[in-house]
């Protein structure tokens, strides 16, 4: 770890999300295995491209552990994303990429308990508000806020 590791580490997990997103999305969409995309993530990760790109730097290993953790806990998390989904709108019916937002989201709020559900929940309507105007970011907010006082309910406690 040098000293670049620790200069902007909540960028680089900010910049971390997005990239699991990002594959997430092209998996579903083109059914390329984890291996393989993450292969090409991490590629960008240290390469002059992905540093000169829009979302900067990214923490691999967070991005790994979201993408590798969504694709092993698939199905625990489609589910639990399901009952508070309306039942005329399961997750398979939804816009790919807020699939992939919500699965990543999930996934954090449902495994990754050193990160504050809070954190998770304004991190993940920061990537939606990324790639949509303000209905998305509405609703994934909702949702998660919804998940994450239902698996977290002691960070909600006043």
């Amino acid at each position: 770890m040098n000293a670049s590791d620790n200069k902007y580490p909540r960028e680089r997990r900010s910049a971390a999300r997005l990239g699991a997103v990002q594959a997430l999305y092209q998996m579903d969409l083109s059914g390329s295995d984890v291996g393989e995309t993450l292969a090409q993530f991490s590629a960008r990760a240290v390469g002059e491209n992905f540093e000169d790109g829009q979302c900067g730097e990214a923490d691999y290993r967070h991005l790994k552990e979201v993408v590798d953790g969504v694709v092993r806990e698939q199905k625990a998390i489609d589910p639990v994303v399901d009952q508070i989904l309306d039942k005329g709108w399961p997750l398979h019916r939804l816009d790919s990429t807020v699939r992939a937002i919500l699965r990543a989201g999930a996934y954090e709020l449902m495994f990754m308990e050193r990160v504050p559900a809070r954190v998770a929940i304004s991190e993940y309507v920061d990537v939606a508000d990324a790639f949509f105007g303000t209905e998305e970011p509405r609703f994934v907010n909702g949702v998660l806020d919804r998940l994450a006082r239902q698996k977290r309910p002691r960070e909600f406690a006043a």
